[in-house]
């Protein structure tokens, strides 16, 4: 009751109340009211940069802490680099003739480069990462620090003057934060912006060969920048851990289990305590003193017979309570935690202890959605921009000679990527399903093929190598032939 409700209740408490019924009946939502039980629900709105940027190092670190002492969290992780990546995604040139058929010479010529470029002395400046390696630690790096970002050098190292330098969030300068520019762009968290939150440039600092920061900044121009982060809100800038709402789970499960751990050490030790009635004196006492403590030492050994002291009394130590309940805490969390990443409790656990076939199914059904949508990430803001660069260096180096590349850009720029598939749980099922997709005309085969992480137009390549071969290791028996000595009739 605020003091105008006081004041009408003085006059007329009728009044009063109705004003509060009425009032308490308008309210729409009960987690926007500031009743007792949200007296300790305290917010405050602001755009994404002013909720992440306090909290934004912080997070990362302990996130990366996480990731190297905690089983749970690397639970976590994995999922994504096996499911996403696998053996990588791997791209497919689709380049047509003019009469619409797929150019199949320069096609190859085209992949068998980039299949060459791929390797780590080729795509890394550093020489030390192959391209697929580059998708895995980009998936890893979004989960654990938010983002990772991908320079494109031009050199004339590599078949191609062209790859890539992988550089950390936190090489980007933040001392740069909220200034202007002479253009009037904004610079938020070493991210030069202009009016429309487009990134214009990029501020990095510089680090010596031994990994000290000089205290210089070198400026990159955004077009040479491939910065990977999940935008969650329009005003957003800058990356944040993905996994922020899980970290309390997760160490809230690590400290559990290791008092857990330790409880049960203790529960398997024997502890004394010697009560004394009478004050210790080191005069006819003897024995050894503890340096650290002050104290007397006494030790056990098994089969000893040994008289106390007058006045000494034992007394043993057995921690009470049980750890049953320990795998239900450990299961509910773990499930809470691999929700919040979109995955179910059996891929992040690798528990398959409690599903049966229609259940598993669902839930590898449910993770390989969360799985297609990291891919698709994936290729939309890394791998095409990398095969954009790669082609156009390409011809630019003369190792694709491409005459009308220029006035037709688009047309050799067409490609497409296969990402790694994965298996059945039942795989005649699964088949038998596909094979009465594929012949009512419901699915084709590309799909089915793609699904497996297969290009469709290899599988029928490879089969028809494989009856070639077996028609000429069984050559068919011509009419006439004598067979064991007789002749063979129709």
């Amino acid at each position: 009751m605020n003091w105008l409700d006081r004041g009408i209740a003085a006059v007329s408490p009728r009044w009063a109340y109705n004003r509060m019924a009425w009032r308490d009946s308008l309210r729409s939502y009960d987690a926007g009211t500031k009743s007792r039980l949200n007296a300790n629900w305290t917010t405050v709105n602001g755009t994404a940069e002013q909720a992440n940027q306090a909290h934004r190092d912080v997070l990362r670190a302990r996130a990366r802490d996480l990731e190297r002492n905690s089983d749970i969290l690397e639970g976590l992780i994995n999922p994504f680099e096996r499911n996403v990546i696998g053996k990588g995604i791997m791209a497919q040139a689709k380049i047509t003739d003019a009469d619409g058929n797929e150019d199949e010479k320069l096609n190859a010529e085209i992949e068998e480069l980039w299949e060459e470029w791929c390797h780590a002395k080729n795509c890394d400046v550093a020489g030390t990462q192959c391209f697929d390696e580059f998708q895995a630690m980009a998936v890893r790096r979004k989960k654990v620090d938010g983002g990772i970002i991908f320079i494109k050098c031009y050199t004339d190292d590599g078949i191609i003057p062209f790859c890539l330098q992988a550089k950390e969030v936190d090489e980007l300068d933040t001392s740069y934060s909220l200034s202007k520019t002479s253009e009037g762009n904004r610079i938020i968290g070493g991210i030069e912006v202009n009016q429309y939150n487009r990134p214009v440039a990029y501020y990095f600092k510089q680090y010596s060969p031994d990994g000290y920061w000089t205290g210089g900044t070198e400026r990159i121009e955004a077009n040479r920048v491939i910065y990977l982060y999940s935008k969650k809100r329009p005003t957003q800038i800058r990356e944040v851990t993905e996994l922020a709402r899980t970290m309390p789970i997760v160490k809230e499960v690590n400290e559990f289990v290791e008092a857990i751990s330790v409880k049960e050490r203790i529960l398997a030790c024997l502890s004394v305590f010697i009560k004394k009635n009478t004050p210790t004196g080191t005069v006819g006492r003897g024995g050894m003193i503890d340096k650290k403590s002050g104290y007397p030492v006494r030790s056990i050994s098994p089969g000893m017979i040994h008289e106390l002291q007058p006045g000494d009394d034992i007394t043993t130590v057995n921690p009470s309570g049980q750890s049953s309940n320990a795998k239900e805490f450990i299961m509910t969390q773990q499930r809470i935690a691999g929700a919040g990443q979109g995955l179910s409790y059996e891929a992040s656990s690798r528990d398959m202890s409690q599903v049966n076939y229609s259940s598993a199914r669902q839930g590898l059904l449910e993770d390989q959605r969360t799985y297609q949508m990291e891919q698709k990430y994936l290729i939309d803001h890394f791998c095409r921009e990398v095969y954009r660069e790669f082609i156009i260096s390409a011809v630019l180096s003369g190792k694709l000679p491409i005459k009308d590349f220029w006035s037709n850009t688009k047309k050799y720029l067409k490609h497409d990527w296969v990402t790694p598939g994965w298996s059945w749980i039942d795989p005649l099922k699964e088949v038998r399903a596909n094979q009465f997709a594929l012949e009512s005309g419901m699915d084709t085969l590309s799909n089915i093929c793609g699904s497996r992480g297969l290009d469709w137009k290899e599988v029928m390549k490879q089969r028809a190598k494989e009856k070639a071969f077996e028609k000429g290791l069984f050559p068919e028996e011509k009419e006439g032939e004598e067979v064991n000595g007789e002749e063979k009739t129709e």
